[in-house]
């Protein structure tokens, strides 16, 4: 790798310098890889609510993922799936970088973590629980655990960066996109350090009936999950909903 700390232009190199993943092939970055190259599907029957009457049954679960085991119980309790999983994913990406849990220097430091769904499985607990209880049952972190800005905001508390906080919502294109931007935070000097990625948690009822009502979704693999994900092939019938979270330490060259 060239050791020029500027680009062509003058402006800083960015690096990547950690990783973090939960993935439907593993529950790290090496996991995941590692399935990947072996060819292995990570697509399977959905265990995460009871699907067998729907016509799509499958989807891509991060599998075995316990919250308490990268995060105080009671924390878990107030987020969402898709913030656990992207706050997991940044402890392993701050470990991987080899830096403290907070980061040295917060006021250079940022997040952006991008996601297109955010947490709105919470949205429909809280409405079931209303609908089931009433309103004195509602959880009071309700209305702020589906935000789509949410795991951004429990990045940045988890390691204490006070610099450029933002959320991307782009579809699929979105932790591509975050990454990108990510980087143009450090080339313009607006930080120095950068976690960026994303992430999405719902495997949820809602998500496969709306897509299912879109004739989006396959659904002539639930016998055979590992054979669905086919998109360039002839007989593709559809996309398979999946969960995760990557996150990415970004730094300027000269201070990785």
């Amino acid at each position: 790798m060239s050791t020029e700390t500027s680009d062509a232009r003058g402006r800083p190199r960015v690096v990547i310098s950690g990783m973090g993943m939960l993935s439907p092939l593993g529950n790290t970055v090496e996991e995941s890889w590692a399935n990947l190259m072996a060819g292995r599907s990570g697509i399977t029957r959905i265990t995460q609510f009871d699907a067998s009457e729907l016509p799509t049954q499958i989807a891509g679960e991060v599998k075995n993922f316990v919250a308490r085991d990268h995060m105080d119980f009671k924390e878990a309790r107030r987020m969402s799936r898709a913030s656990q999983l992207a706050v997991a994913a940044a402890r392993m990406a701050l470990a991987d970088a080899g830096l403290p849990e907070r980061v040295p220097d917060p006021d250079r430091t940022g997040v952006l973590v991008g996601t297109a769904a955010g947490g709105m499985e919470r949205a429909f607990e809280e409405m079931d629980t209303f609908q089931e209880r009433g309103h004195r049952a509602v959880s009071p972190f309700g209305m702020t655990m589906f935000l789509c800005n949410m795991p951004t905001h429990h990045v940045s508390l988890l390691t204490g960066s006070t610099g450029p906080l933002s959320t991307i919502v782009a579809a699929c294109a979105t932790g591509t996109q975050t990454i990108g931007e990510g980087a143009e935070y450090i080339r313009r000097g607006t930080a120095d350090m950068m976690f960026a990625g994303g992430v999405e948690g719902l495997i949820h009822v809602s998500a496969i009936v709306g897509f299912g009502a879109m004739r989006a979704l396959s659904t002539h693999f639930n016998d055979c999950p590992e054979r669905a994900s086919r998109p360039f092939d002839k007989d593709r019938d559809g996309f398979i909903l999946a969960e995760g979270a990557a996150i990415v330490v970004l730094e300027r060259l000269d201070k990785a």
